[in-house]
């Protein structure tokens, strides 16, 4: 019965129910604390879901039920880890308010069959035990967002049927373990940390079907592995706000080469998009990013990150990067979003990134660009803080006028060169004469007209004569008309 809204109260009828093997009351309306005769029912039922609910309160003794699937996720349930069945394989907590150490989850636990556990976002404190090494068949594992410290143990990397490890948004700090055995992997996010040490050479050599790799906001040092150029299938490379130095390696364009839109995983990743941070879903599917911001990397773009042409986000602000822009950085025409700001990026923005149709952020400020800015509805479409810090740029929206195109003062006024000046001043002389002359004319036209026609309302003998004059004329035109007219027709009749 889930999203029937049945609550808030839970349904006392299905209390009443005796042979349930399943129970679905996801996103059902609930909230409150759950009656006590509702935990009677588990002892037969295998697949509960009451996630998505508002319901609080403490779980009690759940080891002698049938339980396979549990998912309380997204709740207010408090207090400690349950205690579980020994027949589980999933247990979701998501999003609660379970505190406490992992350890006592330990101490209640055996549970050899286990293949799924997410216990992130809640505030589970102390450091990973080793208990969870009799977890073999785990597949995925979910602590992100805890209270969590101390270092990643090593017998992680005996779970080689994991396809999903995210440990992001904890404290935990030293090097990261060896996980080259656990070849299946497909999600590693580790970021929002205090990990140190260089970039592990294996992630790239053994991890061949990761589509996520996650490592910012730590404390990484040391140069990007080569190796990490083997991840043809990546989706996410996120390697932000680091300390990584060194130059970006030239093999970059394997990266996203072999990459489909399906991830069989289904998970929440924040991802810092178009300047802003956030949740990727179900879309995550599409996403083609590179984000290697806030590191300490040097040396020149190279040309075959051009051939990347399947990427939609390229994020490499905030370093010391320097040299000209690849001429083919256009072919990437994915892109829909680029930041390349805050460098020591020099020469003419290439003519190519006309072609970057679908740009929609763009920013390349605070470097030693210079030249016009490639003329286009696409890169004149962005305000002129995409392209600030450059004093060497010019052309729209800059108001900096290029070259040959006039000379922009302090106030901000355009205003020609020399030559244009004289020959302004020059029409403003010609301006001047023409009205006068055009004065002139009107006010000849309206004097005469007022001297012969005020003259002809005031005396009346005069008005007599002229109209008398008019008719005369009249009647003379007409008479030579007629004379005219008649000897025409008897000289064409002979």
């Amino acid at each position: 019965m889930s999203s029937c809204k049945v609550g808030p109260t839970f349904p006392e009828w299905i209390l009443t129910q005796t042979s349930l093997t399943g129970l679905y009351l996801s996103n059902a309306g609930l909230s409150g604390s759950l009656p006590i005769k509702v935990w009677d029912l588990f002892s037969s039922i295998s697949t509960l879901d009451l996630s998505m609910n508002q319901i609080h309160g403490k779980l009690p003794n759940l080891s002698r039920t049938s339980l396979i699937s549990v998912d309380l996720s997204s709740n207010i349930f408090s207090g400690a880890l349950p205690s579980i069945s020994p027949m589980l394989q999933e247990l979701d907590l998501w999003n609660n308010m379970f505190s406490g150490p992992l350890s006592s989850f330990c101490a209640i636990l055996h549970s050899p069959r286990m293949s799924y556990l997410d216990f992130s976002e809640n505030l589970l404190s102390g450091e990973l035990p080793n208990c969870f090494m009799q977890f073999r068949d785990l597949e995925m594992l979910n602590l992100g967002k805890n209270k969590l410290f101390g270092t990643i143990p090593s017998w992680l990397g005996n779970l080689n049927r994991i396809r999903l490890l995210r440990l992001h948004g904890n404290n935990f700090s030293g090097e990261v373990p060896s996980l080259e055995n656990c070849t299946d992997l497909a999600v590693v996010d580790l970021g929002d940390n205090n990990l140190s040490g260089q970039i592990p050479t294996w992630m790239g050599q053994s991890l061949t079907n990761l589509a996520i790799l996650r490592l910012r906001s730590n404390e990484f040092n040391g140069i990007i592995p080569f190796s990490l150029c083997r991840l043809a299938t990546i989706h996410v490379l996120d390697l932000s706000h680091n300390n990584i130095s060194g130059g970006l390696p030239h093999c970059f364009n394997n990266i996203t080469a072999l990459a489909d839109d399906y991830i069989s995983e289904s998970i929440i990743l924040e991802l810092v998009w178009k300047g802003i941070e956030i949740e990727f879903g179900e879309n995550l599917a599409g996403m083609r990013s590179i984000d290697m911001s806030r590191n300490y990397l040097v040396g020149e773009i190279p040309q075959s990150i051009a051939s990347m042409t399947e990427l939609i986000s390229l994020n490499l602000s905030r370093n010391y990067l320097t040299g000209n822009l690849p001429e083919n950085f256009g072919n990437m025409k994915m892109l829909e979003s680029l930041d390349l700001s805050r460098n020591q990026i020099s020469g003419k923005i290439p003519a190519s990134f006309l072609r970057l149709n679908f740009l929609g952020v763009l920013d390349v400020s605070h470097n030693h660009l210079s030249g016009r800015i490639p003329l286009g509805t696409q890169l004149q479409s962005f305000n002129d803080s995409a392209y600030i810090g450059n004093l060497g740029l010019c052309g729209p929206p800059l108001t900096q006028i290029c070259p040959g195109d006039g000379i922009t003062q302090d106030d901000g006024i355009m205003r020609g060169s020399e030559t244009d000046n004289k020959e302004h001043d020059n029409d403003g002389l010609i301006n001047l004469g023409f009205f006068i002359s055009r004065f002139s004319t009107v006010l000849g036209f309206v004097s005469g007209f007022w001297i012969v026609c005020g003259s002809l309302l005031l005396k009346s003998s005069w008005r007599y004569a002229y109209f008398k004059f008019l008719d005369d004329s009249k009647d003379l035109i007409y008479v030579k008309m007629a004379v005219a007219k008649g000897k025409l027709q008897r000289s064409l009749q002979r």
